[in-house]
């Protein structure tokens, strides 16, 4: 089985099916046709494939060309008739992971997949998981679903892996191809396959010795960047009361060349990652009876400083004689980071349900985002408002929340009466912007 398998992936014959082309799906199934593989994209959205077949792009940061001649040329095709998973010789499952309500894993859309998959999971088959999760998801959960529904055996039958994915999205210098791809593996046999595929697209393969530590790898990359941030998110709150500028003080310090890593405060966290890892891997620290006090506590103050952006708006407008409650407040930027389109978890969200609860008139301009779709924890009726001198003059603040590339912040710097900056993007010198 696992001979003719890799016999497939040397001769560029393997099927490979992509489940869910979103922001992590859809590079990959763009990286194995590059290399001229047979891809099968699937996604429970039917304007997805929709799109892709038509040569339409719905990700601002992947071009039409990077996967149209793909179509064309018939490498490439996406639907959502998932009995055609039983033509793929791998399947890749890109889904998200979220967090419930009470800040608990939600692996609901990947147990269903699982279980989709079963119904036509066929013997030599490779399955890989790439969304990020708790160590055991793949060893556990999707394989007893796999099992269950198709009668085969993980690592007898068929090959299962997991693989995180490490997507950065509007990252002009690393993309699939580049970025070392770690890899853990059922069984040994499970684990050759795995290597062996991915070692077809990408540069550099990292094997590991299981799932559980592949998984393990993935949060703990995610929550070093999160405990790092609540780290100068705190050390900005402190600035504040010093009378001191946190961005000179981290500027300065990063002159030193070793032993330490820049990371730079904001509005809080967005993305699909970086804020709910630190969930997830406490909540498995939970299941072995164990506290995580740092990681929490670095979520708590990640999570928190939506509300202290609002608050210091709040400060500003008092120290103009003017209330929170009736002012008309333009957030510039709700995408969850700059130059992109993704809104996954943007701290942004959080801000506008905020202001909108103390009474604020909320407008906003993205230049990527025209208009707000609902998500799974906000529904706003809002398009995004055309930058004019006019419309700067009307507000009565101004919340720089995502410091895209393309707003004409000397614009907004010479009209504004009042500016709440969380980036770093506006001069201080000017007696109109206050950090935030």
């Amino acid at each position: 089985m696992l001979r003719e398998f890799l016999n497939k992936v040397d001769e560029r014959k393997t099927v490979v099916g992509v489940v869910g082309l979103g922001y992590v799906g859809l590079p990959l199934a763009i990286a194995f046709a590059d290399k001229g593989f047979g891809v099968i994209g699937f996604d429970v959205d039917p304007q997805k494939p929709e799109w892709l077949l038509s040569g339409r792009s719905y990700l601002k940061h992947i071009p039409v060309d990077t996967f149209e001649p793909h179509v064309k040329a018939g490498r490439l095709t996406a639907c959502t008739d998932f009995a055609r998973t039983g033509e793929c010789d791998a399947l890749f499952i890109c889904v998200p992971t979220p967090l419930t309500a009470n800040r608990e894993p939600n692996v609901s859309f990947v147990r269903d997949t699982a279980r989709t998959l079963s119904e036509n999971l066929r013997r030599g088959q490779l399955v890989v998981l790439e969304s990020t999760t708790y160590p055991g998801t793949t060893d556990e959960l999707v394989r007893e679903v796999l099992q269950e529904g198709s009668g085969l055996t993980a690592g007898e039958d068929f090959f299962l892996v997991y693989s995180p994915e490490r997507e950065d999205p509007g990252n002009p210098v690393y993309s699939t191809h580049n970025i070392p791809k770690i890899v853990g593996g059922y069984t040994p046999a499970c684990q050759e396959a795995g290597c062996a595929l991915y070692g077809a697209i990408v540069e550099k393969v990292v094997p590991v010795s299981s799932t559980r530590v592949a998984e393990l790898a993935k949060l703990f990359e995610n929550v070093y960047r999160a405990v790092n941030i609540a780290l100068v998110n705190e050390l900005k709150l402190l600035c504040q009361q010093l009378g001191l500028d946190v961005w000179e003080v981290i500027a300065a310090a990063e002159t030193k060349p070793f032993g330490f890593q820049a990371f730079w405060p904001g509005p809080g966290l967005g993305g699909h990652c970086i804020p709910i890892d630190p969930f997830y891997l406490a909540w498995k620290a939970r299941q072995v009876n164990m506290s995580t006090r740092f990681v929490e506590l670095a979520g708590e103050i990640n999570t928190s400083m939506p509300a202290h952006v609002v608050a210091r708006a709040r400060e500003a407008l008092n120290a103009r004689d003017k209330s929170l409650r009736r002012a008309k407040v333009l957030v510039l930027g709700v995408a969850y980071k700059r130059d992109v389109d993704d809104m996954r978890e943007s701290p942004a969200l959080t801000i506008i349900d905020l202001l909108t609860a103390a009474g604020a008139q909320v407008l906003y301009h993205d230049p990527l985002v025209p208009e707000l779709p609902p998500t799974r924890k906000f529904t706003f009726d809002l398009k995004s408002s055309p930058l004019s001198p006019e419309l700067l003059k009307e507000v009565d603040c101004v919340l720089v929340v995502t410091d895209h590339s393309n707003v004409d912040y000397d614009l907004v710097a010479a009209c504004a009466d009042l500016v709440v900056d969380t980036r770093n993007v506006m001069p201080r010198e000017r007696g109109n912007v206050v950090g935030a």
